[in-house]
């Protein structure tokens, strides 16, 4: 199969979609991509706890105590 690539055609559209605002681009993704299953934070949280990623930091010393500085409040 001996097809011709039109470069310059190529090139114009991915102007023309980076020209576009993130939510017609995202449209735009969509429909060509399809929905695709995002994963969720919680299993996102449980791959990298799963993956062996972090593991290195269960050799690392404790630097740091409650008492070195201001606690952090959560809101």
């Amino acid at each position: 199969m001996n097809e011709t690539i039109n470069i310059q055609l190529v090139e114009s559209l991915v102007q023309t979609i980076r020209s576009l605002p993130a939510a017609e681009q995202s449209l735009l993704l969509e429909k060509l991509l399809g929905e695709l299953p995002y994963p969720s934070t919680r299993e996102l949280a449980y791959l990298a706890e799963q993956g062996g990623s972090f593991d290195f930091w269960h050799d690392e010393p404790d630097l740091y105590t409650l008492e070195d500085e201001e606690a952090i409040e959560w809101q």
